[in-house]
């Protein structure tokens, strides 16, 4: 009995608290996770600008489209937007007392004032998609827009309206910083000022200058992820509401959509086209699919192949049934989930492809007596006379 060991209980301390310990790690875990989370996606919106070369590619497609998208409609100009429209702007102003939109083509029934405000409308277009004081521009380029759309508006299509709503987001983002004039101007200030020495300005100044660049880049960033839900929300949409009816899910959606005559730009090419069946019923299948699931491959490298896939989708449509300005609209709005190191390789290409090519075309074509090739001496041959060379 003496020599029994008495059993050693366990703590008392720590058996009840065991689970609650448990129970606060997790709950700091997760505290930890979320906090993270938060200094990230505040990193991603305040550091830098993000896409910048998507932006720019933004205006360049947008201001593109919509400046040979005016020319194209140049002749019938007055009986779309002037004028002699048969939606007259008392129509409009009627509809815009409605609706609350508004439009600077219908402040005078003056036709030398609808012309200037078309010119206005082409040298805008023209001057946004060049990037010339692009700040400015890209409010100028959505006023005028706005104003196109919501003077006909039941004279335009699909197109119009992404373009529209790109416009309004393309005013908050930075796209003017590359591929544009504004960009050229500022590397050149730039390479101006490389020798100068800098000058050191007052701490409220460097200040002031820090968060108006802070804040420029939140609000570009925030326009860029908008843009790219917008796309996102457009897929998703478009292919949810596929799936709702019959003639998709039978697989002959795209058969009457070919014989429709509003949709035959080339009758014959629509009818070659609706003779393979079972090629409709399977492409009618991977659109939907493709826009369902969009929203959800962004996040990984399945989205380069998806892309492709719809950009041969809109091309079709351009092409068999004649919407080429929604599917511009469309393909320039894919642009945005390219990474920027895709458009920063694409100057290194095209300079490769060109040497490459500028070698071929230099090489038949290379003078004799060049400084590379020495000069040939005179040969003769048995049965010839030395005076004459050989060649």
């Amino acid at each position: 009995m003496g020599n029994e060991q008495i059993p050693q209980l366990p703590s008392t301390a720590a058996t009840p608290h065991g689970p609650a310990a448990q129970e606060t790690s997790f709950a700091g875990t997760a505290h930890r996770r979320l906090l993270d989370r938060i200094g990230d996606l505040w990193a991603l919106l305040t550091d830098r600008p993000i896409s910048l070369y998507a932006a720019s590619v933004l205006r360049i497609g947008y201001g593109l489209l919509y400046l040979v998208f005016l020319l194209r409609e140049f002749p019938h100009r007055d009986e779309i937007w002037g004028p002699g429209s048969p939606w007259t702007p008392a129509l409009a102003q009627q509809l815009f007392d409605q609706t609350g939109w508004n439009s600077i083509l219908i402040l005078s029934d003056s036709r030398a004032y609808f012309e200037l405000c078309y010119v206005t409308a082409l040298v805008t277009s023209a001057l946004f998609m060049l990037g010339w004081r692009t700040r400015a521009m890209s409010v100028l380029f959505a006023v005028v827009v706005a104003s196109f759309h919501a003077r006909s508006i039941f004279m335009t299509d699909g197109g119009d309206n992404l373009i529209l709503l790109m416009a309004l987001y393309l005013v908050l983002t930075a796209c003017g910083r590359r591929w544009s004039l504004d960009a050229r101007r500022e590397r050149l200030k730039t390479a101006r000022a490389g020798n100068a020495p800098a000058s050191v300005g007052r701490s409220y100044a460097q200040q002031l200058r820090a968060a108006r660049i802070t804040l420029t880049t939140v609000v570009h960033n925030c326009g860029i992820l908008v843009i790219a839900a917008q796309v996102c929300f457009l897929y998703g949409s478009a292919g949810l509401y596929k799936i709702q009816g019959p003639t998709w899910g039978g697989g002959t959606a795209l058969h009457y959509a070919l014989n429709l005559e509003l949709f035959q730009p080339w009758p014959a090419l629509s009818h070659l086209v609706d003779e393979y069946p079972m090629v409709i019923a399977i492409a009618g299948y991977v659109t939907v699919l493709l826009q369902v699931a969009f929203p959800f491959v962004l996040f990984g490298r399945l989205k380069y192949p998806v892309l492709t896939v719809l950009l041969g989708m809109h091309i079709g449509i351009a092409v068999l049934l004649g919407l080429p300005l929604f599917s511009g609209a469309m393909i320039v709005a894919d642009a945005v989930f390219l990474p920027d190191r895709f458009y920063a390789f694409l100057p290194h290409l095209w300079r490769r492809a060109a040497r490459r090519t500028g070698m071929r075309r230099r090489a038949p074509g290379r003078p004799a007596g060049s400084g590379t090739v020495p000069p040939q001496a005179k040969a003769c041959l048995p049965g010839n006379s030395c005076d004459v060379p050989v060649r």
